[in-house]
């Protein structure tokens, strides 16, 4: 199941690394293309505003690659006693899945919170071992198993 879940978060990542690229082109071209319709200021103005969309752009498919690189580095093999990068637990709140922050996943019609350490609720879980407790948003949870 991991391996599955992992595999559909890389293609999320993906996903947007080919639209982040695909707007940084279209920024480039259309910043491109002003220039040769406009004149002045207008034409300053214009090309600006596509240099800063394509550097929004260049740095959203570069946020997308390294999150892409760190999901190269999850062993879907490995077996986990504590929660850490990579593994999957599944708790009374539902499943969590420690890697990247991805939002829900829907995989077979379950839904896996696909979360970073760095997410408020990675931070609660992190290191903790089957049967432990922990608590989020004044309700106390507990980690069902670990994998």
């Amino acid at each position: 199941m991991k391996q599955k879940l992992l595999e559909k978060v890389k293609e999320l990542v993906e996903g947007r690394m080919q639209t982040s690229f695909e707007a940084m082109e279209a920024a480039k071209n259309s910043a491109n293309e002003e220039g040769k319709s406009s004149a002045g200021d207008k034409y300053e103005t214009a090309r600006a505003m596509g240099q800063l969309d394509r550097e929004m752009n260049g740095r959203m498919y570069e946020q997308a690659r390294q999150e892409r690189l760190s999901l190269d580095k999850i062993d879907t093999e490995a077996i986990f006693k504590k929660i850490s990068f990579g593994a999957l637990a599944e708790t009374t709140m539902g499943y969590f899945f420690v890697s990247i922050g991805a939002g829900i996943v829907d995989l077979n019609g379950t839904k896996f919170m696909v979360i970073s350490q760095e997410a408020p609720v990675g931070q609660l879980i992190l290191g903790k071992t089957t049967g432990e407790l922990f608590e989020f948003r004044g309700k106390t949870h507990k980690i069902l198993s670990v994998c």
